[in-house]
């Protein structure tokens, strides 16, 4: 039986919205990987700004210039997810050293619950490593400039979510 050789790793998240910060990981993990898969996570836990639909359809609209990224939504553990895609990568995105006690909790966590699992740890370009979704959203909601932070869809879909 021959072994798949191709390299391919799973890149969760809210995405809510998705940043320039998300997308320099993407970028980076597409030359690591021969198949990304951007995995648009329901989480019960958050209070979403946009739908899972809507982070989706952006998701789709920004990552098109990668070939070998892919974008689905999931509902599920992501164990599961990776487990019926037959992918053994997680791809996290690392900005800052507060962020490394969270992700490293989950990846001991998706390790024991799946051994086989490898969670790798990419840090974004020095110039996004303060963006994330929530201060975006921030500075969005008091009509601030957005546009060196998040792709120029995700300023246009903030402007109509906000109705400015």
């Amino acid at each position: 039986m021959k072994k798949n050789t191709k390299r391919e790793a799973i890149y969760p998240g809210t995405f809510d919205p998705i940043t320039n910060g998300h997308l320099d990981i993407v970028r980076r993990a597409s030359r690591l990987y021969d198949r990304v898969v951007v995995a648009v996570a329901n989480n019960v836990n958050k209070n979403s700004f946009f739908t899972q639909e809507e982070r989706i359809a952006l998701a789709i609209k920004v990552l098109k210039k990668f070939p070998n990224v892919e974008v689905l939504g999931f509902n599920c553990l992501l164990t599961e997810l990776a487990q019926k895609l037959k992918i053994h990568v997680i791809v996290r995105g690392l900005r800052a050293v507060s962020d490394f006690e969270y992700e490293f909790q989950l990846a001991m966590m998706n390790r024991s619950v799946k051994p086989d699992f490898e969670t790798i740890f990419l840090t974004p370009s020095e110039e996004y490593m303060f963006i994330s979704s929530s201060l975006a959203r921030e500075v969005a909601h008091y009509h601030g400039d957005v546009s060196r932070f998040v792709p120029t869809e995700v300023v246009q879909a903030l402007r109509k979510k906000l109705n400015y």
